[in-house]
């Protein structure tokens, strides 16, 4: 059993989407063991994932903390509505790649309308927007991994 990042990073979605406390994969390369916070006791924020080979490998030295940049202070009128990911997953500005894309700056869009697609777990989710009114900024690139709540688009109503 191979598993690349993109997998692994889907996997952990799904179990993150279920009542499963702890999911355990095993096989002669590796063993896999995914706890939610909750199963280890801590702040539901933090996550546990732990791999192990058969083989003890050596520890590699703690790399010095990074200096975070000082946030910039953006300005973002706060009438505009938001239109945020409901998934981890891969942002697709259209429904195929020769295709144009569902939404443009400077459209409008209606409740119901479908803005773009996430796909997570091999699985394509058109996200049908909840508000009305006129694309002002599309945030993500296309194809571009998403991640559970982060803001995809502003909208500024009708």
């Amino acid at each position: 059993m191979d598993l690349d990042f993109s997998e692994l990073r889907e996997l952990v979605a799904a179990l993150n989407q279920t009542d499963i406390a702890e999911l355990t994969l095993k096989n002669a390369k590796f063993e896999l063991t995914l706890r939610k916070a909750a199963a280890l006791g801590r702040a539901p924020t933090e996550e546990a994932v732990s791999v192990s080979a058969p083989a003890p490998a050596a520890p590699k030295p703690a790399a010095p903390p990074e200096t975070a940049p000082a946030p910039s202070v953006a300005t973002v009128d706060p009438n505009l509505l938001e239109i945020t990911s409901p998934m981890v997953g891969t942002f697709y500005r259209s429904p195929a790649p020769d295709e144009s894309p569902f939404v443009e700056v400077g459209d409008r869009i209606q409740t119901g309308q479908t803005v773009c697609i996430i796909e997570a777990m091999k699985l394509m989710n058109e996200l049908e927007t909840e508000v009305s009114g006129e694309v002002v900024e599309i945030l993500v690139e296309n194809a571009e991994s998403v991640e559970f709540g982060q803001l995809l688009m502003r909208v500024k109503p009708n």
